[in-house]
């Protein structure tokens, strides 16, 4: 199901770190690499210095060579390059370019070890590829393992939701995993009115319906194995607390969803997510926020 997968990298030991699982992705969907690295030359100093972009350059192929020979090495088909520019931008503009079908990058890299790059590089990629993004945390405390074996997909209703439970359903499918559907009622985000006025059993009975549709979706595409869930409360904290429990390899979520009672987006359940998920996740994002990613 995947032909084209994009690794971007810096050459940092974060990045170098999740190259392995890249690899392993790229392997066993007989799909080719691409290693990409961008000179910054983005960034204000660097227009002032014009003379470092060349260093740059120099520099970013050494990083995608030696990763190009490791992806050999490794028996996977690689092409790799150094493009100039923002690295957001970038990323996304090489992904549409060469109809990449899956971007594959990790939380952070070298210029901030203790920081996060959501709300920059890795955040916008996700926000405006085309593409399905998986985000790897480096720091992450559980080995990466692929073909994964336990797919959760969170679902909601929402339209985001679908389209990460159709990659799910495809993922499942294509590595025999078993695919979890855990629906999370965000009562944390009911006023105490809301609260006082519905019912358990009512919003047990929407629960239930979603993910019923969810359960018929997935059946109808002959995924063998299906286990469900519903759960009350913080859908970042639920989301994460499924994970640990049932030892799943691999989330898929989309970036925007709907709560029952008020529209949430998803970036917000993201940031948490990334930030402590021990397992890759991928994001699949909802293409009617276009206009406002």
């Amino acid at each position: 199901m995947y032909d084209r997968i994009l690794y971007p990298t810096d050459g940092s030991e974060p990045a170098e770190s999740v190259f392995d699982y890249a690899l392993e992705i790229a392997s066993a969907h007989e799909a080719t690499i691409h290693v990409l690295n961008v000179a910054d030359t983005g960034r204000d100093s660097l227009t002032q210095r014009q003379e470092a972009v060349p260093e740059l350059e120099r520099e970013g192929e050494e990083i995608v060579d030696e990763a190009a020979q490791r992806a050999t090495d490794s028996g996977v088909a690689v092409v790799s390059e150094v493009r100039r520019g923002a690295p957001s931008t970038a990323i996304v503009e090489y992904a549409k370019q060469f109809n990449v079908d899956l971007v594959v990058m990790p939380t952070h890299g070298r210029r901030r070890l203790k920081q996060f790059l959501l709300g920059s590089v890795t955040e916008r990629v996700i926000n405006t590829a085309e593409a399905p993004v998986v985000s790897v945390n480096p720091d992450g405390d559980r080995p990466r393992t692929y073909p994964c074996e336990t797919l959760l997909v969170p679902v909601d209703g929402s339209r985001g939701a679908q389209l990460a439970l159709a990659e799910g359903v495809a993922v499942a499918n294509a590595t025999g995993a078993a695919l979890h559907l855990l629906h999370v009622v965000d009562t944390g985000s009911l006023g105490l009115d809301a609260r006082s006025i519905l019912k358990e059993d009512e919003l047990t009975e929407r629960a239930n319906s979603i993910v019923a549709d969810a359960v018929e979706t997935a059946e109808t595409a002959s995924v063998e194995t299906i286990e469900t869930e519903v759960e009350y409360g913080s859908p970042a904290r639920q989301i994460r607390t499924y994970i640990d429990e049932n030892d799943v390899d691999l989330a898929v979520l989309g970036t925007q969803g709907v709560t029952e009672f008020n529209r949430y987006v998803m970036g917000g359940v993201s940031a948490k997510l990334v930030r402590t998920s021990p397992i890759p996740m991928m994001w699949v994002r909802e293409p009617e926020s276009d206009d406002a990613a």
